[in-house]
């Protein structure tokens, strides 16, 4: 509220300017807001639901970089990983909305959770404030380069001649590659055995171990290893090729037409988080994600950067939730 000093000083401005009384006063709401959030004002901590290593944490690092040199203040990235990433953003839920608590989640843990869960710890459609997305990530399916499997049909044909006996890995039920690989099993009609883990890091490392044979992996993650030979990808999930590595060919042209899918990262709030800080946040990274250095990282290493509002970001977690929640029904996927 304006004090009474404040607005006998309005008013001598109005009679000495010849300026409106309700200009100067949302002028000076403006200000206040400003001034009074001087956001950000300290250190910021942004939460990675998962262990280092995976494509949401690599992005968020990425990102959490560029925030800190744009605000002159500590980005800090922290892993909270467990529970397909429901103790993270049960942390974030639960922050006190100022702005300084973040929450880098994934299609998993804001769309594909919400219907995979009966209970979780917060309420999905209340607990956080979207706040922006960072990028779209294809996935790439690997496989370790001991194994013979070189395409996407040669692993059908094997998985049709001994079903079950090959395995598959994923960052936890329910995610991204998980729900990739059921729809490859659906759409070819055949069986896997699978392997969750807490993470995309971890069951990379597996998967170089050879402990099991294959993995739906983010290209952010998966390329790096695809390029050393330590892993080789056989294809891409989405309806295009990648960038990052433009020699697969999709899962769609390879025999299992109609095969589109994959992940995608975005920044979020607790709820009741100020509407001017999220704004402010939203177009950081928005300034962030259109630097031609961040974009070329991000596209070299098979992510696209995409720029969204707000509003478009809460439409594309409510279309995913819709989307997954069907498969996640038709396929019969339960949580252990």
């Amino acid at each position: 509220m304006i004090s009474n000093r404040l607005t006998r000083y309005l008013s001598a401005l109005v009679s000495t300017l010849g300026i409106t009384t309700a200009a100067l006063y949302s002028g000076c709401t403006l200000a206040q807001v400003a001034d009074g959030q001087a956001y950000p004002a300290r250190a910021v901590t942004v939460i990675v639901p998962f262990p280092p290593g995976g494509g949401t944490d690599i992005g968020a690092r990425l990102v959490a970089q560029k925030l800190s040199l744009k605000w002159g203040q500590s980005v800090v990235v922290e892993n909270r990983g467990g529970a397909a990433g429901l103790l993270g953003a049960d942390a974030v839920a639960k922050a006190k909305p100022d702005g300084y608590t973040l929450l880098v989640g994934n299609v998993g843990t804001q769309s594909v959770n919400p219907a995979l869960y009966a209970k979780m710890p917060y309420n999905p459609d209340t607990a956080f404030e979207p706040i922006t997305m960072i990028a779209e990530l294809p996935l790439v399916l690997l496989v370790t380069p001991s194994l013979p499997y070189r395409s996407v049909q040669e692993v059908i044909a094997a998985a049709k001649a001994e079903p079950g006996k090959i395995s598959y890995a994923s960052s936890g039920a329910g995610g991204a590659p998980h729900l990739a690989a059921e729809i490859l099993k659906s759409s070819a009609g055949i069986e896997l055995l699978h392997v969750p883990y807490k993470g995309g890091g971890p069951a990379v490392a597996d998967l170089m171990a050879g402990h099991v044979n294959l993995l739906f992996a983010t290209v952010l993650e998966g390329s790096g290893a695809v390029r050393s030979g330590k892993l080789r990808g056989l294809a891409i999930s989405s309806a295009t090729r990648s960038l990052a590595l433009p020699e697969l060919p999709t899962v769609a042209e390879s025999d299992v037409p109609g095969f589109d899918t994959g992940s995608w990262i975005g920044m979020l709030a607790p709820a009741g988080t100020s509407q001017a800080i999220i704004q402010k946040i939203a177009a950081d990274v928005r300034a962030v994600l259109s630097q031609d250095d961040t974009r070329d990282v991000l596209l070299k290493q098979g992510a696209t950067p995409l720029i969204m509002t707000t509003e478009q970001f809460t439409a594309r977690i409510n279309l995913d939730r819709k989307r997954y929640g069907e498969v996640i029904k038709a396929s019969g996927i339960k949580v252990d």
